[in-house]
């Protein structure tokens, strides 16, 4: 572990946008000009007279996001004084891509983020501040109007803070993967505690992204890579032997995560983060190099069901390759501890899920690991590239064809499935 923060940075951290050189193809929308900010600057800035300059760029090196689009807008603003004061906000857009976008139309994520922001994430934060913890689980969300059809998400920017992303290509050791568990522990436990409280939340938040609406996308997105995930597994010693049934899963898999996307009321169920994965997740260091602090952010594929679904997609597509197979019950059992902690300290006022119970719910769910295999953690461990976009994630262009074959050819993917496949294998994950 790297004893400064400088190092840290250094090594931990993920790329982001330098210079001001373009990610990707995108220009700013006509709309986003300063003038949209003095509201929200009159109103949260003391003092505040005026905007002397505005710039909004991207924020993050193509392949480091590939659901919206990030902005970092930098705001130089005069107070009242004549002190000059200095601020920034990363923007959230929607993507171009008209697959994308029907399947935004279906399930529109900046409606379920900017409800989640400002309704769901104050209410766990309470939970914990009436039972004498303060802690804040992600980014404040402002509100600012605009004429895009989606809307937009505007959060307060964190780096100013100390926060920063870890390295995706890497993949998390086991200090960060502890630090997030525990965080996804607290989160779940006060999930929990809320419906005893105030019952299920809105429908909005219940199911997620897979859809009856949305099957026919995400089932042409498998069969566009369903050659090149066989190659990978057959490249596997071994893979021989249950080659035809990994097949046989591709075949069914998205009727199957559709059929098991609800809840199980006779299950111990929580608000699933969704889409939890490194670089979702910011952390904060302090002066000798330890984290400090852990925040999760991008609140857009929530869904209302059993833990292991969070648990499958964050140990699958974020751990680091030696710990992913050979720690994961160590990390259900790391991950238990913690939740039942939280449950008791929020007087949760039923029976507390077992470690068993929570095994039992990982081997059930184990078709939802092996999704964030074929996905996230394709796009996770694959080194930014230009044709690293959602047009090319899910588009059958010639950079379409060339962006699915780096990501299931990547040598550093091959071997993370080389451990993962058998793993799953053992688990009757390919039972269908």
């Amino acid at each position: 572990m790297p004893s400064t923060v400088e190092q840290t940075e250094k090594s931990h951290t993920a790329p982001e946008a330098k210079n001001g050189t373009p990610v990707q193809n995108f220009e700013n929308p006509k709309w986003l000009t300063a003038e949209l900010f003095e509201k929200l600057l009159k109103d949260t800035v003391a003092n505040y007279k005026s905007i002397k300059s505005f710039e909004a760029k991207p924020a993050l090196a193509a392949g480091e996001n590939y659901a919206t689009i990030m902005l970092r807008v930098n705001i130089d603003i005069e107070l009242v004084d004549g002190t000059p004061k200095s601020l920034s906000y990363m923007l959230k857009l929607p993507q171009q891509n008209e697959v994308f976008q029907d399947i935004m139309r279906k399930h529109n994520i900046f409606e379920v983020e900017h409800r989640m922001y400002h309704e769901v994430v104050p209410e766990f934060e309470l939970l914990y501040r009436l039972s004498g913890i303060e802690l804040n689980f992600s980014a404040k969300c402002h509100n600012i109007e605009t004429p895009s059809e989606f809307g937009v998400i505007l959060l307060q920017d964190l780096r100013p803070f100390g926060y920063k992303n870890a390295n995706r290509l890497e993949g998390l050791d086991l200090e960060h993967t502890k630090a997030v568990l525990e965080r996804l522990a607290q989160w779940h436990a006060a999930s929990a505690v809320r419906v005893e409280t105030k019952g299920l939340y809105p429908e909005l938040f219940m199911k997620g992204m897979y859809t009856e609406s949305s099957l026919d996308s995400f089932e042409s997105f498998m069969v566009s890579i369903k050659s090149l995930v066989l190659e990978s597994v057959k490249a596997i010693e071994g893979s021989g032997a249950y080659i035809g049934s990994v097949a046989n899963t591709l075949d069914k898999m998205m009727g199957e995560l559709l059929r098991t996307s609800g809840y199980d009321p006779s299950e111990f169920n929580v608000l699933n983060h969704g889409d939890c994965w490194c670089n979702n997740v910011m952390f904060k260091y302090d002066s000798e190099g330890k984290i400090e602090d852990t925040l999760i952010v991008d609140y857009q594929m929530i869904n209302y069901g059993s833990p292991a679904k969070d648990l499958h997609y964050f140990l699958t597509s974020s751990t680091r390759l030696d710990l992913k197979v050979n720690r994961f019950d160590y990390f259900i059992k790391f991950y238990h501890d913690n939740l039942v902690k939280n449950l008791k300290l929020l007087k949760y006022p039923k029976k507390l899920p077992t470690l068993k119970e929570i095994h039992i719910a990982m081997i059930k769910y184990g078709l939802w690991g092996f999704s964030a295999a074929l996905g996230v953690m394709a796009a996770a461990l694959l080194e930014s590239n230009s044709d690293a976009n959602m047009d090319s994630f899910l588009g059958d262009t010639d950079a379409g064809v060339r962006f699915r074959n780096a990501l299931y050819t990547n040598p550093s993917y091959r071997k993370h499935m080389e451990i993962l496949v058998p793993f799953m294998n053992n688990r009757g994950v390919f039972e269908m």
